[in-house]
């Protein structure tokens, strides 16, 4: 029998990321059973015969357990598929989360996800943090991303559903071996899974409580909107904190970005993200270019905001003078201590 932790989605408005796949369908159905309320969201890549089929499957699902079903026609990819089709359907469901209120967006990644990912990864040359790049719940600025069945494999999910005679519809192109990740699949987690699956779910279990101690390293005192500012109790975890933080923004580094993130101590990362390292405090937001009044820019001169992230605060009615003051209040705390971080003002 399947089991998912619901205590991060009761009293929520959820949001399910829905694909009418295996994955999807046995979280959609786990919800139903465990009286969970939510909506779902569903991307037609116009790719497939079948996605007709599953664009209506999904609608008929959500009106006959009284959900919203929110769709979209995604344009033609002519490269980069996987990138572009991730990009779109994020800016999607975010794009819901921020007109209809959600806050919550629920992900059907498994434990075959999670080892395809580490694996990925691990070939291409990776810390820790990196390895671990799907998290049980993650804070993604106005909004936490729940990933309920990370310890279950695809063929329990598979089972479940069988087992309960759930509807499902299987994507072939998940067996296209252009795509690295279904290279991935077929040539070693699966394999990998099918044998030693009890083993690489507790080794998964012992890397997460590895990272929470590699982040004891350092600690974010303030966010608003998508700033963040981390406190470095060891300097030499810049670029760790740094790949961290971007990560729950949606961002992910790329080996040379965290090596130009050790070298530099202010830089902007693909034209998107300003970083700046000032006093052990690490800032991080959005790069934009904004005309700024002469004022604001002496007040932020004056409060040592760096010069890379005066245009966002700007650009977002931050009060410089409150961050300062904020960061002033945090820094007489205890390390460790809670502190009040406002999501906007």
């Amino acid at each position: 029998m399947l089991n998912i932790d619901t205590k991060n989605l009761l009293n929520q408005k959820n949001l399910l990321a829905f694909s009418a796949g295996i994955d999807s369908s046995a979280l959609f159905f786990l919800l139903i059973e465990n009286n969970i309320n939510f909506d779902i969201a569903i991307v037609d890549y116009g790719i497939r015969e079948q996605s007709k089929e599953e664009l209506k499957h999904a609608k008929h699902l959500a009106k006959k357990h009284a959900l919203f079903c929110h769709t979209i026609q995604a344009p033609i990819f002519t490269s980069h598929f996987e990138k572009q089709a991730r990009d779109f359907r994020y800016q999607f469901f975010e794009s819901l989360i921020r007109i209809e209120g959600y806050d919550t967006l629920l992900t059907a990644h498994h434990l075959n996800d999670q080892l395809e990912w580490f694996l990925m990864r691990l070939s291409k040359g990776a810390g820790v943090c990196e390895l671990l790049g799907l998290e049980p719940i993650s804070k993604r600025g106005n909004y936490t991303l729940v990933r309920p069945l990370l310890r279950h494999s695809k063929e329990e999910l598979l089972s479940y559903l069988q087992s309960h005679n759930y509807p499902y519809f299987v994507d072939e192109s998940n067996h296209d071996k252009k795509y690295e990740r279904n290279r991935f699949r077929k040539e070693f987690s699966d394999a990998l899974l099918a044998k030693y699956k009890e083993g690489i779910s507790r080794s998964f279990d012992y890397l997460r409580q590895d990272k929470e101690v590699l982040e004891d390293t350092f600690e974010t005192l303030y966010t608003n909107k998508m700033l963040h500012i981390v406190k470095l109790h060891n300097p030499t975890m810049k670029s760790k904190a740094a790949d961290i933080t971007l990560k729950h923004l949606g961002y992910l580094l790329s080996a040379s970005q965290r090596q130009e993130i050790e070298k530099e101590n202010s830089l902007v990362l693909g034209g998107a993200w300003a970083i700046e390292l000032q006093d052990e405090l690490l800032y991080i937001c959005p790069y934009t270019i904004e005309n700024m009044p002469k004022k604001f820019k002496e007040t932020c001169r004056a409060n040592k905001i760096p010069t890379k992230i005066r245009p966002y605060i700007f650009k977002e009615n931050i009060d410089p003078n409150f961050i300062i003051s904020h960061l002033a209040d945090v820094l007489r705390l205890p390390k460790g201590a809670p502190s009040y971080t406002p999501a906007s003002f």
